[in-house]
């Protein structure tokens, strides 16, 4: 069970058809539009909606300015072996910052992602901050918690698993992402340690020019998820009949 903060996060969950205990307003915005209408389709759903007295949100919150709609709900525990092995696997190795992961989370759903795992001692997905960055699409993919030597035992030998590093990998540009791929990205200071890319098939970076040392986590895997969604798309397109 976790708690999701602000109406956006909590109509996403309720578009979701996630299970929900609760659904949890400041008294004093009752009556704005938004505010009804997300209560209305929580009662509707048959979600329990209970009014907290002024102040009571301020105080039990995560974020610094609270909105004024908390909830709590449940999410299905899933295991790596649920997970497809085709299509395109974004995974995180001991990364530690919500944001990044939040962020991760929703570029992957945007790229029509199999699946985020999170491996090592990577942040909770299901923390406040991870999901408000992930701004409703952890209800659209799965996202598993598990080792990452399930995840190389898992995937072996079914799909490429591509090791990410700062320099001297393979351009994601080069790599052909139409197949069953699996990326996995580094902790965000220090990157990926040596014994898990030893274990991946190929190393993978992405060129820069400029002065700046490394790309943030976040932005290095939105740019391979793109990428494998552009080739797969591309990859798909079925080229129109010839007129003549």
């Amino acid at each position: 069970m976790c708690v999701l903060e602000g109406p956006d996060l909590v109509d996403a969950a309720l578009e979701s058809g996630v299970e929900f205990e609760a659904v949890y307003v400041d008294a004093t915005a009752l009556d704005g539009p938004f505010i009804t209408a997300l209560t209305q389709k929580a009662t509707d759903r048959g979600v329990r909606v209970f009014a907290l007295a002024e102040g009571v949100v301020e105080k039990i919150a995560d974020a610094q300015t609270p909105q004024p709609v908390l909830a709590a709900v449940r999410f299905e525990q899933r295991e790596v072996i649920s997970i497809a092995k085709s299509g395109f696997v974004v995974v995180l190795h001991d990364l530690r910052d919500p944001g990044n992961v939040g962020t991760i989370i929703r570029s992957a759903d945007a790229a029509g992602a199999t699946a985020v795992i999170l491996t090592g001692q990577s942040v909770d997905p299901f923390n406040p901050k991870t999901l408000r960055a992930s701004a409703g699409s952890i209800f659209h993919l799965p996202v598993v918690v598990t080792s990452i030597d399930a995840v190389v035992s898992y995937f072996h030998g079914d799909a490429q698993l591509l090791a990410t590093v700062v320099r001297g990998g393979r351009s994601h540009r080069a790599i052909d992402f139409t197949g069953a791929s699996v990326v996995v990205i580094g902790n965000e200071a220090d990157g990926l340690d040596a014994a898990t890319i030893e274990r991946c098939d190929q190393t993978i970076s992405i060129p820069m020019d400029g002065r700046s040392e490394s790309l943030n986590a976040g932005v290095a895997a939105s740019l391979i998820a793109f990428e494998a969604l552009w080739q797969r798309r591309d990859a798909a397109a079925v080229s129109p009949p010839r007129s003549l």
